[in-house]
Formats: structure tokens, C-alpha cells, sequence
């Protein structure tokens, strides 16, 4: 690979490993400039749940020259089915593997988050510098640089500093002013994890529905493994601390929640104690009026998360990147300018893609009565016996980010940063 001549090389930190923060890396990088990243977990961290790509997330992955990787690592879901107590499927919906239109429940693209953050890596891992186990605590900047205090008790200077850290984003809370909520809370809760795989685990993705705002849903990803997910509608002090609370009182809560829900219940909650991992969370929305304040600047979740029931949460994770490396990359002589662009030109999809999520419609299929689940049931039957999900899908003209055109590609492929 050949280095870009006569760009202005920048020193940026990266505070975060995952999606987004790997994006950017492959951009900025190829851009010519210095890129780090340090993810404060000890490795990569290649695990999660299922996401997918829609829409300018395809696109984006496609400009990456990465799109044959991620089909090489697709999961085999091939729709969701709405169930009953004794898991018989009232209503089907298929994937739109049409090539046309816009993606239904599941996508054409699903893929395990580990995965695809291995895909990333192994695309950037020899142009930037990873650093492992260590995490930025804190900052100071000026017009000359930013300096990054480190968990190991060093600081360093760089040109700029990008939070890529998350929902939770640590660099968020200390650039934005003291007292900032950046949440809007949908009043929804989930958690996620792996169980073995039995026979009935087919490759539709099962849902259930229990009373009292509570669902279940069931998907495979491979020969041996299943994802159990517990959703629950919920507004209590309890519901939303419970997330910053150990592991073991998670999963006392969401056991307690769903001690009656029916269905695959118990199998579920009993596969919790040896799944490989248990993640909690509340669904929440990001909404800062700014992504940046003098040389840090936020992307992805910490930046705009949209929750996942936008259906756009990674694919907005690598359009921000993509957006922010192409001006940083344009304008490295002008931090200000590029910072300034990368809002004017990122923030229409993502009010997009938020808006994307009413918190009533989520809700619809939490129903608080099993009269409520009955009647969502009967209606989401005969709309599948008429084919309007599929007929939606096909010959909708855009996809869930709206006629917004990603920006032409960052920086050229085949170029790394200076010095390697």
C-alpha cells in the first residue's frame, strides 16, 4: 500500500473498538493520518448478539470494499414468526431478499456483531494501533492539541480525540456541559444471551408475547447456539438502575419479571447462569444538540445512538464514520470546518433514522392484556395472508434512512497512514 503525498498527517486518538470506532479507523487511516485506538475491555471484543445492515449501512460496508466478508459471514435468518404459549406461528413475515425496496423485520444482511468487528479488525489492524485495556478517563484541550489522561495513569497529546465509547460514553460526559441528560428514554428494556441450540430452533426468528408488556424472542445463529432475548415495558426507578448492577442481580430481576410468561420461559432463564455472556440495557435514544467541542468530536452510539428498534443502529455507527473521516480527511489544515460539515451532513439522516422510532409503535408488540396480544396477532395474520409486509418491502422506493445519500467515499482504498 502507498502512502496519500501531501496531505497533512493528523495524530487522533480513538476511544472505542467497536463498530464505529474501527470504521473510522479504516477511513482515516487510508486518509494518511496516525490513527489509535484503545478499547478499555483486554481484547477485541467480538461478541454481542445479532445486528444487521440496512440501507446507506450496505452502501457503506460496500464502499469499504468489505461487502463479500460480511456475506461470507451471514446468518441464516430467514424471517419472524409471531407465536403462541405453545409456540405455534400465527403469523409469518419473510425477509425481502428481493434486492429491491427495504428490509422487513429481519434483513437480507444479518450478521453477528462479533463477526463483523472481526471483519473490521482484520482490515485495520495493520494500519492503526490498537491498544487493549486501558481507556480515557479524562482530557484537556487547547488550540494546539488535546491531551488524554489514561486508566494507567499516562497522558499523551493529539491532534484530536473521537469518543466512539457508546451509549454510556465517558468522553460525552465530560465534553458536554454538567447536568446534561442526552437521553430520550422509550420506557423499554432488554437483555440478551446464549443458550444451547435444540432441535425445534429453526432458522425463523420465533417471537412471543406475554401480558404485562413482556416479550420473548428466540433466533439461531449456528449449529450449536441460540440467542434468548427478554423484553419488557417498563417505567421504574428499579427497571433502569438494574442495568449498572452486577450480572447475578440482572438476571434475579429479569427472572423475576418473566416468572410467568410461558412459553420457553424456563428454558431461558435457566440457560442464563452458563450462557458465555449476559448483556442488559435500557432502550434509549442519544440527542445532543453538538457532536463536537473544539478538537473532540463524538461518533456512533455516542454520538446518535438511535436504539435498536430503528433497525439502523450499526448501519448508522459506520455512515457517521464514513461522514466524519471523508471531512476530517478533506479538511485536515481545518478542524473546524470539517467538525462543522460533519454535522451539517450526518445530521439529517440521523433525525432520519431517530425519528424512525415512535416509542407507540414498540409498544404494540409489548401489549399489556392477552386480549391486546390476541387482537395483534389476529390483525398481523391476515395482514401476512394478503402479503402486505412483503408487498410493502418490495416496492417501497427507500429504506429506513430515507432518500439521504451517503458521501463519496472518504479517502482511496488500498492507501494506509504515514509511517507504515
Amino acid at each position: 500500500m502507498t502512502q496519500i503525498s501531501g496531505q497533512q498527517s493528523l495524530r487522533i486518538l480513538v476511544a472505542g473498538g467497536g463498530i464505529a470506532g474501527q470504521a473510522l479507523a479504516f477511513w482515516l487511516t487510508r486518509g494518511g493520518h496516525r490513527v489509535t485506538v484503545v478499547e478499555r475491555f483486554p481484547a477485541l471484543r467480538a461478541a454481542g448478539a445479532q445486528v444487521d445492515l440496512r440501507g446507506q449501512g450496505i452502501e457503506a460496508v460496500t464502499a469499504m470494499g468489505l461487502l463479500d466478508a460480511v456475506r461470507g459471514k451471514l446468518v441464516d435468518e430467514a424471517g419472524v414468526a409471531f407465536v403462541d404459549a405453545r409456540g405455534r406461528a400465527r403469523a409469518t413475515i419473510m425477509a425481502n431478499t428481493s434486492g429491491q425496496g427495504r428490509q422487513t423485520l429481519t434483513s437480507e444482511y444479518e450478521i453477528m456483531r462479533g463477526d463483523l468487528v472481526r471483519i473490521l479488525h482484520d482490515a485495520t489492524k495493520d494500519d492503526a494501533e490498537y491498544v487493549f485495556g486501558k481507556s480515557v478517563d479524562g482530557f484537556d484541550q487547547d488550540e494546539h492539541g488535546v491531551v488524554a489522561h489514561f486508566s494507567d495513569g499516562s497522558s499523551d497529546e493529539f491532534d484530536l480525540l473521537v469518543g466512539a465509547d457508546g451509549q454510556g460514553s465517558r468522553i460525552r460526559r465530560a465534553m458536554l456541559p454538567e447536568g446534561t441528560d442526552p437521553y430520550r428514554r422509550l420506557g423499554i428494556h432488554m437483555a440478551y444471551w446464549f443458550v444451547p441450540r435444540i432441535a425445534s430452533d429453526s432458522n425463523i426468528r420465533d417471537t412471543y408475547m406475554a401480558p404485562g408488556g413482556r416479550q420473548i424472542m428466540r433466533r439461531s445463529h449456528n449449529p450449536t447456539e441460540t440467542q434468548a432475548y427478554f423484553v419488557l415495558r417498563e417505567e421504574s426507578e428499579e427497571a433502569s438502575a438494574v442495568h449498572r448492577e452486577s450480572a447475578e442481580r440482572q438476571q434475579a430481576f429479569w427472572a423475576d419479571r418473566f416468572r410467568d410468561a410461558g412459553w420457553q420461559t424456563e428454558r431461558f432463564v435457566a440457560g442464563m447462569r452458563t450462557s458465555p455472556f449476559f448483556y442488559s440495557q435500557e432502550i434509549v435514544q442519544v440527542r445532543t444538540d453538538t457532536w463536537s467541542k473544539g478538537r473532540v468530536v463524538l461518533a456512533g452510539d455516542a454520538a446518535h445512538c438511535a436504539s435498536p428498534y430503528s433497525g439502523m443502529g450499526i448501519s448508522g455507527g459506520l455512515v457517521g464514520a464514513h461522514v466524519l473521516a471523508g471531512e476530517l480527511n478533506r479538511h485536515p489544515h481545518d478542524l473546524p470546518t470539517a467538525l462543522a460539515n460533519y454535522d451539517a451532513v450526518l445530521r439529517p439522516f440521523v433525525d432520519k433514522i431517530q425519528a424512525e422510532v415512535n416509542p407507540r409503535i414498540p409498544r404494540l408488540g409489548m401489549p399489556m392484556t392477552q386480549r391486546a396480544i390476541t387482537a395483534f396477532q389476529s390483525a398481523t395474520a391476515v395482514a401476512c395472508f394478503l402479503r402486505v409486509p412483503d408487498l410493502v418491502a418490495r416496492y417501497s422506493k427507500e429504506d429506513r434512512g430515507g432518500d439521504w445519500q451517503l458521501p463519496q467515499n472518504p479517502a482511496p482504498l488500498g492507501v494506509s497512514r504515514l509511517g507504515l
